[in-house]
């Protein structure tokens, strides 16, 4: 059966490649050579033709394809009060590639006031005919890459305080996007991933951080933040492994986290990446409640333009639901196509075959 509520059966991440004339008016802004004005009605048309373009495929959600950032996650994050994006330092080191040198600092009390966002959902809103999609970072990601090294210790001695803050300001985004209309908010979190990876549970340990005690933080962060959303707002949340130019950072099954992740955190879907053996196998969708709570299975890769055979992507389901009711399953790629403005190693129309591609199954697969 179909679903008509979020997250649907054919659903996506969220970012979509950037277009050309969007690249073009993007590097004459940062050259100088076009105002914030000429730059905005180029991002306000480009997004419309993109929203067109998800609603013709047949999705029954459109996104705005993160078009007016340049990262998933620091154009969210350095706008919250306290934190402060810092250009020239340090990079994020992906499987054979580096990001830009970007990364944020904790210099005062985290608290949110307003948002540019919020008029970007709005935007979204006033121009689709489905659901409008929004995507934010999780407020676990403002803690963990960085860790106690970058939260200043004089405004926050007690890590406790500044969880506690970060939560109580994501509870005032969470309101404010609810009463701008949003009903479909994704909070994307490479951390429960990142949990998985030995790797990076190591050099969390270098930070000063306990792997073991930060879901069981995290979750409680998570339900703070949006334990007053209104009823029918869906909030589901993307765990992701890294995506940049096709690469990633981490690796391992999400048996460490499955328990606590799906349990003990309020949501009410997660996106999950399957397409490589990275993820692991399914078995730990066993933690999985009955009930409500969707499996969003990532078996389509965005990092490749090769479309996948529609036969193995069912297989692929049926083995899952050897763990997880079918009923409880959705589809989708593994992650978005432009996580940072950069993009994937792909094509756009390869990009739009593999969203067709997804409506199309999940119709043989759910009627």
């Amino acid at each position: 059966m179909q679903r008509t509520i979020p997250p649907f059966r054919a659903d996506h991440v969220g970012s979509i490649l950037r277009t050309a004339p969007l690249k073009e008016a993007r590097a004459r802004h940062e050259a100088g050579e076009i105002s914030d004005a000429n730059l905005k009605a180029v991002e306000d048309s480009e997004i419309r033709k993109i929203i067109t373009k998800q609603e013709e495929v047949g999705l029954l959600l459109a996104t705005d394809g993160e078009f007016r950032r340049s990262w998933w996650h620091f154009d969210f994050l350095a706008m919250l009060d306290g934190v402060e994006l810092v250009a020239g330092e340090k990079s994020i080191q992906f499987h054979g590639i580096q990001t830009k040198a970007r990364s944020l600092n904790i210099t005062g009390k985290v608290d949110y006031a307003t948002h540019p966002m919020i008029e970007h959902f709005t935007f979204l809103k006033e121009n689709t005919r489905v659901t409008p999609k929004m995507t934010i970072p999780s407020p676990s990601v403002l803690h963990f890459r960085m860790g106690r090294n970058a939260i200043s210790k004089d405004i926050y001695p007690d890590l406790d305080a500044f969880f506690a803050d970060t939560a109580a300001a994501y509870r005032k985004a969470v309101a404010d996007f609810a009463a701008a209309g949003c009903r479909y908010l994704q909070l994307d979190d490479t951390v429960w991933a990142y949990l998985c990876s030995e790797e990076q549970r190591e050099q969390a340990r270098q930070r000063g951080d306990d792997p073991d005690a930060l879901p069981k933080i995290y979750a409680e962060m998570i339900n703070y933040a949006i334990a007053e959303r209104p009823s029918d707002m869906m909030i589901t949340m993307h765990v992701c492994r890294g995506n940049f130019r096709s690469s990633w950072i981490s690796e391992g099954g999400y048996e460490p986290v499955a328990e606590v992740m799906f349990n003990d955190v309020a949501i009410d879907g997660y996106f999950l990446e399957y397409d490589t053996d990275r993820a692991g196998g399914f078995e730990p969708l066993r933690f999985v409640p009955k009930g409500d709570k969707q499996i969003v299975l990532g078996l389509i890769t965005s990092k490749s333009g090769t479309l996948e055979k529609p036969e193995d992507v069912k297989r692929r389901i049926e083995e899952a639901t050897q763990f997880v009711d079918l009923e409880q399953c959705c589809l989708s790629p593994q992650c978005g196509f432009a996580s940072t403005e950069e993009g994937n190693v792909l094509t756009e129309d390869q990009q739009w075959a593999k969203l067709r591609e997804i409506v199309e199954i999940s119709r043989e697969v759910w009627g």
